[in-house]
């Protein structure tokens, strides 16, 4: 049985996450400790007692995210079960700042302190209701880059997250995005409708993003994970550390490969997943791709005991 273990990106935040693990687990809850310290503000309080809508900032919910999965890594680590046991990593957009945690690649505090940059620069990077995003659902990655780049007109549109085989994200200019909606609906998309999102993350819009991160990222130790990381740019598993940096610089303007990322797991005989964090979401990809490969989504206790076998 090869497993490979995957994290979670922005929309899977709820108010509570990662509670029942703090206290179950005095390691889980030494994880939002070290956030909190790391950031200089009581985020657990916000993650478990806040309102929904300051959680769901962006700057907010990336470190909040990567705590949450970061206390169900070390939740599993106290019943035995070692990320280094694995065959890859691999995350979904900010995801990937928690699987680089959870391989060793990255320590805690760095990583909630340039999850906490990477929400306030995407955020900056293009004022409010000048970008958009949407899903489209029904075509896959060629006829929706094909509407991407027709809706363009001379404004940025992209396709930003190949999320599974029927279900791909375009980014950009708010109008642009608006006419690829249309134009999705013509191609015979099940749908297409706009994403509830503060930016257009993953799209050449976000270049101011990636500029400010690739600086942050130049100051931060990076040491080689305990299990390769599938990256998203790539959709390849990457042990090199200034590979990895640099991905991390190209992931905030390139696109999500999750699609290819999971065939490519699957193709290295990875026969079971887990998706350590909060939601779900991701386990619904998996299966939408790879029917032969088993998901587990884990983020509570009782998801722990049910996933060894003792519950």
């Amino acid at each position: 049985m090869s497993r490979a273990y995957v994290f979670p990106g922005q929309g899977a935040q709820t108010v509570g996450m990662g509670k029942e693990l703090a206290d179950a687990y005095p390691a889980a809850k030494a994880v939002f400790d070290e956030v909190d310290a790391a950031l200089g503000e009581k985020l657990s309080d916000l993650i478990w007692n806040g309102d929904a809508d300051t959680l769901t900032l962006t700057q907010n919910a990336q470190p909040a995210l990567m705590a949450c999965s970061l206390a169900a890594v070390k939740a599993l680590e106290a019943e035995g079960v070692a990320i280094a046991d694995g065959a890859f990593v691999a995350g979904h957009s900010l995801g990937e700042y928690s699987a680089l945690a959870a391989a060793g690649a990255l320590a805690i505090g760095d990583t909630a302190r340039l999850l906490r940059l990477r929400g306030q620069a995407m955020q900056a990077a293009v004022p409010v209701g000048e970008g958009a995003m949407a899903a489209v659902l029904g075509l896959d990655l060629a006829a929706v880059t094909e509407v991407a780049e027709a809706a363009a007109q001379g404004q940025v549109c992209q396709a930003a997250n190949d999320n599974d085989p029927a279900q791909v994200v375009v980014s950009g200019h708010k109008d642009a995005v608006a006419r690829a909606v249309d134009l999705a609906k013509e191609k015979g998309a099940k749908r297409a409708v706009l994403l509830p999102v503060s930016a257009p993350f993953h799209c050449a819009l976000m270049q101011p993003a990636a500029d400010a991160m690739a600086a942050a990222l130049a100051d931060v130790t990076i040491a080689a994970p305990v299990v390769p990381l599938v990256a998203n740019v790539t959709a390849a598993a990457c042990s090199d550390p200034k590979a990895i940096r640099q991905q991390l610089v190209t992931q905030v303007t390139g696109a999500v490969r999750w699609r290819e990322s999971v065939e490519y797991m699957a193709a290295q005989g990875v026969t079971e997943i887990w998706e350590l964090g909060a939601g779900k979401a991701l386990s619904g990809m998996v299966r939408r791709i790879a029917r032969s490969v088993a998901c587990t989504a884990i983020a509570t206790p009782q998801d722990i005991q049910a996933a060894l076998g003792k519950g």
